[in-house]
């Protein structure tokens, strides 16, 4: 099957099979990743994160994510891949609505449970996708186009399925309230210990309540705001690694290095060269 690629040989665009694309086992990418689980069940891992699913559903990953699926059961999915470099999320972020709700979410599980006729639906775009990909004559508008309309299905969908969780879930209030303090204050407090304090809660309550609302401890989270914060700094904008470094408030670069490689795997520096830097950053200049 045809492959989009750029210049240096890095896959733009491209679709595979599981027949010939292999998640068990982990992979860290430098596209972004929708995979449709068409039948079948496992659990699904990405970076520290991990759930069980069951087909249908849509399963999503954000570039060098540390992915992979354990324990698969008569699995059957199609992968699409795209590159920031094809199309930036960020610039078509009114169209799509896609980032920081698909991609870039440290609350959320990365996935979807869809019906069969959601199912059919997104199959029947993703068929015609690789139509236009075995088509030497197709230009790459036409795939854009395609992948927009995806990403927006995909995220209606996601928004139709919380607002059905908010009915049918009870909203705790000190996990929202924790949430949104996390936001505000994740360079200046790094310890579970100082939100519990503001929250009026004891550090164990704030345990047992984050991992029952978030699916993670208050550790974790205060470590993906970090991770993600620093993920952004270095995709959407030039800064250098040493200014991001004080801009989180690390003492310094190399501590902080160690600190991301630890978490993702890879140097900042090599998430930035794999990764790229996104228009984005040129154009706000």
């Amino acid at each position: 099957m045809k492959n989009i690629l750029s210049e240096n040989g890095e896959n733009l665009f491209s679709i595979e099979k599981s027949e010939n694309f292999s998640l068990e086992t982990p992979i860290q990418l430098s596209q972004y990743l929708i995979i449709l689980i068409h039948k079948g069940e496992g659990i699904y891992h990405a970076d520290f994160a991990s759930f069980n699913f069951s087909g249908p559903t849509l399963l999503f990953s954000t570039p060098l994510q540390t992915i992979y699926i354990e324990q698969l059961k008569n699995i059957e999915y199609t992968v699409l891949k795209f590159h920031g470099d094809f199309y930036c999320i960020e610039a078509h972020r009114e169209e799509v609505a896609c980032n920081g709700l698909l991609f870039n979410n440290i609350y959320l599980e990365p996935s979807i449970i869809i019906s069969e006729q959601q199912h059919n639906d997104f199959n029947k775009l993703l068929l015609h996708l690789e139509e236009e990909l075995a088509d030497p004559h197709s230009s790459e508008m036409i795939l854009k186009a395609y992948l927009q309309v995806i990403l927006a299905k995909c995220s209606t969908a996601k928004l139709r399925t919380m607002e059905k969780d908010i009915v049918t879930t009870s909203k705790d209030e000190k996990m929202e309230q924790f949430r949104i303090l996390l936001d505000e204050k994740y360079l200046i407090l790094r310890k579970p210990n100082d939100y519990a304090q503001i929250l009026s809660i004891s550090p164990n309550t704030l345990t047992k309540k984050s991992i029952k609302y978030f699916g993670k401890t208050p550790t974790q989270l205060i470590q993906d705001r970090l991770i993600l914060e620093a993920k952004k700094q270095l995709h959407l904008t030039t800064r250098s690694i040493k200014e991001i470094a004080y801009l989180l408030q690390f003492n310094d670069e190399h501590y902080f290095s160690r600190f991301f490689k630890k978490y993702t795997q890879i140097s900042p520096q090599t998430f930035r060269n794999k990764g790229g830097i996104s228009q984005v950053a040129y154009l706000s200049k």
